[in-house]
């Protein structure tokens, strides 16, 4: 008899919103008076960047964050000798494979360039909903970027470069799926040619082995990453963002590259035309870039997940010619 009448009390509440019995409305789809769908509403950040967030952000990053990084990971940073004569506001151009990306960038940077850096996050995955937008906003000082233009937000990429904030961007626009790299998107490269501001290309490897996709925490052992830095790339008089932001990828391939055949021999690899992004199933270049026609090496996509989760070589030891 209890279920009966709930049943019934369920069916009435169905009938009194405008529909039948089985659920469906009653009002034909074209006697429905066209309503404008509503954006959603844009998380505000502004909070973030005040000066008791930024206080509390800094004893969250250096007492919470980067101990808590260090004691799960293995990082070596290189190419700290390339910041010291960069000063704010720069873009930081980074490859992404990893949660633990952002943390180690921001651990690895010195003070006087990650006090006054922002990060931009995917709209759509960190600002979904409020408790994870307030901690990712703290905590990173992190601004949403639109990955699908589904969301039609505002960007306040421009406005942060304004007043002085250097920013850390993922151009690939999603986290990588086997630990290689997608095409790098023009949006940042337009930003910095519009804004005459130099990007600083970063280069992380072993942070997918580390804790790759689908994982909540590093994998035990603390498996060595790298966090290497390169010089600043200066949009030239003239240049457009498709130029520019291929300069910055040979940069990325270059950094990339040195990881498995050093500083001497990737730059000079580089200077020959042989490098080019890690994307899809093409990884090596073998011929000049210019050439109409480049030969690549052709890796199984199982391959290459099997080579990105291998743990990084032992450390190497630094090169006389590179100090």
């Amino acid at each position: 008899m209890i279920r009966f009448t709930n049943a019934l009390i369920r069916d009435m509440k169905t009938l009194s919103r405008g529909r039948d019995w089985r659920g469906r409305s009653r009002t034909p789809r074209s006697a429905v008076e066209h309503e404008s769908e509503q954006p959603p509403r844009e998380f505000p950040t502004g909070w973030a960047r005040t000066t008791s967030a930024q206080r509390a952000r800094k004893v969250l990053q250096r007492t919470v964050l980067t101990p808590l990084t260090w004691s799960q990971t293995n990082p070596e940073i290189q190419g700290l000798d390339h910041l010291e004569t960069v000063k704010g506001p720069v873009v930081f151009v980074a490859n992404h494979t990893s949660h633990l990306d952002t943390p180690l960038i921001i651990g690895s940077l010195p003070k006087r360039l990650s006090d006054k850096l922002a990060v931009g996050a995917a709209a759509d995955y960190f600002f979904d909903a409020r408790w994870r937008a307030a901690v990712t906003a703290l905590v990173f000082n992190a601004f949403p970027v639109e990955r699908h233009r589904s969301r039609r937000l505002r960007s306040l990429a421009p406005f942060l470069l304004a007043k002085g904030w250097s920013l850390l961007l993922f151009p690939e626009g999603t986290r990588s799926e086997d630990g290689w790299m997608a095409p790098l998107r023009l949006g940042a490269a337009h930003l910095c040619v519009t804004n005459k501001v130099p990007i600083v290309p970063v280069v992380l490897r072993g942070t997918y082995a580390a804790m790759p996709r689908g994982r909540n925490w590093p994998m035990p052992g603390r498996p060595r990453v790298v966090v290497r830095y390169g010089p600043a790339l200066h949009p030239e008089d003239g240049e457009g963002a498709r130029g520019f932001n291929l300069r910055v990828g040979q940069a990325i391939a270059r950094l990339w590259a040195e990881e498995e055949l050093g500083w001497y021999q990737s730059l000079r690899a580089h200077a020959e035309g042989r490098l080019a992004l890690p994307t899809g199933p093409e990884a090596v270049v073998t011929g000049p870039m210019s050439a109409p026609a480049v030969e690549k090496a052709k890796v199984a996509s199982w391959r290459r997940t099997w080579e990105s989760t291998r743990p990084l070589a032992p450390r190497r030891r630094p090169s006389a010619w590179q100090d």
